[in-house]
């Protein structure tokens, strides 16, 4: 099975388009266990920053992506699968990603390490920075990230503040909405309080559409959303219309398995995916995703979600070894 270990993707974004995504960590590495986490739950967590997976290679596969004639997206997104300000070079990162590309690149962050001002530097380069602040007080801020012990939430919010006056770039934060938890009215006017402190030029509302790391998560409903919305002055993000998977594999099966590495994909998103590819093993696929332990199943609001219990990493590793 050949891959890339650390770029992904073009995925479908609603705010970005089509995102090449850059990953500089192993799997599910975050400061947080935050509830609604689409990734489930966290595998290593911590604070520390460090070099995580070598610069090097990330540019390596970075370059034979964009020598492709098929290479095609619309931002370069650094997330992957997990928080991407644990990558103690993540200002070298973007600046060199920068450097190969002419598209913006963005950075998806909890925005727990703006307190440290060496982030907050290395975040400069990024044209787009994307926070996110789903609390206004600390046991609120517990409850829904599930920090690490040693973080302080009043520091969060400082660091916050402090980078959206430093930044010149684009500062689009994020608020994941949480049915029954952060969603009333009193919840809103808090959180309005906030982000009133924090210069930002647009506010995406969030909600948990794809399987949760906890079964109890529950997404808002229509009418507090749009209170949401309103009061906010945010845009509600429906990833169920959501299309545009892409992957250069030739391989069908190998495709899926690529994507649903890092995005979980429902039955409808597989299937119009493989309709794209002028794919006619969309009955092989489904049963083979039914049948292979590697791959989770989820029934989630009427629809039946896919993701990988291992990285894609884990998976290449696995199958050198079934051929030697």
């Amino acid at each position: 099975m050949e891959s890339y270990q650390y770029i992904f993707g073009p995925v479908p974004s609603r705010r970005l388009g089509a995102s090449l995504g850059i990953s500089p960590l192993i799997e599910k590495t975050c400061i947080c266990r935050c509830v609604y986490c689409q990734l489930g739950s966290t595998i290593h967590w911590r604070t520390d920053r460090s070099e995580t997976v070598p610069l090097e290679g990330i540019l390596s596969e970075l370059d034979d992506y964009l020598s492709r004639e098929d290479a095609h997206f619309d931002v370069a997104s650094i997330v992957g699968e997990g928080e991407p300000t644990l990558y103690s070079r993540l200002g070298e990162l973007i600046h060199e990603v920068k450097k190969r590309c002419e598209q913006p690149v963005c950075v998806i962050t909890n925005g727990i390490l703006l307190s440290d001002p060496q982030v907050r530097s290395e975040l400069m380069e990024a044209d787009i920075v994307m926070p996110s602040l789903d609390a206004y007080n600390a046991e609120l801020f517990e409850k829904i990230k599930r920090p690490d012990p040693s973080i302080d939430f009043s520091k969060v919010v400082e660091g916050l503040i402090a980078f959206s006056h430093e930044y010149k770039g684009q500062l689009w934060m994020e608020t994941m909405l949480v049915g029954g938890i952060n969603d009333s009215k009193e919840d809103i006017a808090e959180l309005k309080k906030i982000l009133q402190k924090i210069q930002h030029q647009k506010l995406y509302i969030n909600v948990p559409l794809r399987p949760p790391a906890e079964g109890w998560v529950k997404p808002p409903t229509d009418e507090a959303l749009a209170y949401a919305a309103q009061e906010l002055s945010g845009v509600v993000i429906d990833a169920f219309g959501t299309s545009g998977f892409y992957s250069a594999m030739e391989d069908d099966w190998e495709a899926v398995l690529s994507i649903i590495a890092r995005h979980p994909m429902n039955n409808f998103e597989l299937s119009a995916f493989l309709k794209s590819r002028n794919s006619r093993r969309e009955d092989e696929i489904v049963e083979r995703l039914a049948q292979d332990d590697r791959v989770e199943k989820v029934d989630f609001r009427g629809m039946k979600m896919y993701r990988l219990t291992k990285s894609w990493a884990e998976m290449a590793e696995e199958d050198k070894e079934k051929q030697v």
